[in-house]
């Protein structure tokens, strides 16, 4: 009886110094959680390639981890990186006048205050508005230096995941809290979710970013480039996506007076670029993997409050996590005690 009690404060000890240590240690890693999901991302795309390296080919795991590490920087990360410098050297050169902006705001708040005695901002807001404006850029700034930090944390954390992954795997299989049939098909699930959003989401970007850009180009928005990498990036964001970069564009066309091109591009959008983007989505979503729209819309939401830019990919696969291990209790638990 005695050594029992022990054994169970042991037990118990432990699990809650490891709770307490895991939190403190991912609280402090909190700026680096992109990077090892980004680490972990590549990993499971590139785990085969790794095995067919090291398997088929007899290559040394150090040096297959190398050339794989080196393959992913070259071909994703670099051009990556250069997408992001190539965004905030174009945002350096626009030089949008506030005043003539906010002008046509100000007008139509005080004919509307004038008309129904409604002020519509405040007395303060307009102001406010303006000295937020800078804010802007510091957060683009520490945007910018995140990205750079996650960059070298892929690099670093994929290269040994590649040399130790077998050992890894293994050790993660065994403990999950599963039979053996629920932990094969939970790791299935991770490989599917992740593998379908990871390649689905930025082909998707791709297809709907040239679609915008042709749309731009008809109804001469200036900086085509930019405004079509920035659709790419908005694509990710669900329910509104792309609407993100189009509509401002056309109301800023407006206040420009290029009233034909600020119109046609809005029809443009509302009639061509929306509905491809459902389309598009739909039809990716069947192809790479049978995920419902809902689970996507709701899981990207939550991702990218969670996780950051990785959200779009790790938000879907934690809310499919959550329902599939509250399908396996049914199962094991609730199910087998009916029958």
């Amino acid at each position: 009886m005695a050594n029992n009690i022990k054994e169970q404060y042991i037990k118990y000890s432990l699990v809650t110094i490891i709770i307490i240590m895991g939190i403190m240690l991912i609280t402090q890693m909190t700026p680096f959680i992109g990077g090892l999901l980004g680490a972990f991302t590549i990993y499971i795309l590139v785990r085969k390639q790794m095995a067919k390296l090291t398997e088929v080919k007899n290559m040394k795991r150090s040096k297959a981890a190398t050339l794989i590490t080196s393959e992913v920087l070259f071909l994703f990360l670099v051009p990556l990186s250069c997408i992001v410098w190539l965004i905030i050297n174009r945002l350096e050169t626009v030089h949008l006048n506030v005043d003539s902006i906010l002008a046509p705001i100000q007008v139509a708040e005080d004919y509307i205050k004038k008309r129904f005695g409604f002020d519509i901002l405040g007395s303060n807001a307009v102001s406010w508005i303006v000295s937020k404006a800078p804010e802007i850029g510091q957060v683009i700034m520490g945007g910018i230096s995140s990205f750079i930090i996650n960059v070298f944390v892929v690099v670093f954390v994929l290269y040994f995941m590649l040399v130790g992954g077998p050992t890894m795997e293994a050790y993660i299989k065994d403990l999950l809290p599963f039979t053996p049939s629920d932990k094969h098909h939970v790791l299935q699930e991770i490989k599917i979710i992740v593998r379908s959003n990871a390649i689905g989401i930025p082909l998707q970007a791709l297809i709907q970013g040239a679609i915008a850009t042709a749309g731009y180009l008809i109804f001469g928005v200036p900086s085509l480039l930019l405004w079509g990498l920035l659709t790419c990036f908005a694509t990710v964001i669900p329910v509104v996506g792309t609407s993100l970069v189009w509509v401002p564009l056309s109301l800023y066309m407006m206040l420009e007076g290029k009233w034909f091109g600020a119109i046609g591009l809005l029809i443009y959008g509302v009639v061509v670029i929306a509905q491809m983007d459902n389309l598009i989505r739909f039809i990716l979503q069947k192809k790479m993997a049978d995920i419902h729209p809902l689970i996507t819309i709701f899981g990207v939401i939550i991702g990218l409050s969670i996780f950051g830019f990785m959200g779009i990919i790790f938000g879907p696969l934690l809310l499919s996590l959550f329902l599939l291990f509250v399908d396996l209790f049914k199962k094991e638990y609730l199910d087998s005690k009916n029958n």
